[in-house]
């Protein structure tokens, strides 16, 4: 069956960089499309960044230029790279997985687009 095991979260002062890393298993990885949302407490998920099957990416615009998504096909793994890091990013982060494909520079980067998640991880940031 499908997993997605987050690691690499954890807390770090205002202005330091987080690694977060998205273990997956059960399904065609390179084929599927892979994002990071985050949900602070009492806020909605909101998604942070996503790449598709053609690496395509897309990021929500409070972390643009500090935050890279990428992936590693050899070994089904899924990063997000933290960097310059605010205490607004303090949330609980999630690996998300779909099948579908979508023209992500079109369509924005919404939960009930993404089908498997992992269970979370904390990062906090203080001032």
């Amino acid at each position: 069956q499908v997993q997605l095991v987050e690691s690499g979260g954890g807390s770090v002062q205002a202005g330091g960089s987080l690694r977060l890393s998205c273990a997956a298993s059960g399904f065609d990885f390179s084929s599927y499309s892979m994002a990071w949302f985050r949900q602070a407490p009492g806020k909605e998920r909101e998604g942070v960044a996503v790449i598709d099957s053609d690496m395509i990416t897309k990021y929500a615009d409070s972390v643009k230029g500090r935050f890279t998504i990428s992936q590693d096909d050899a070994d089904n793994t899924l990063y997000l790279q933290m960097n310059s890091l605010k205490p607004e990013d303090t949330a609980m982060y999630y690996c998300a997985a779909d099948y579908r494909d979508y023209d992500w520079r079109v369509i924005s980067i919404s939960r009930d687009r993404f089908e498997y998640w992992g269970q979370g991880i904390l990062v906090s940031v203080s001032s």
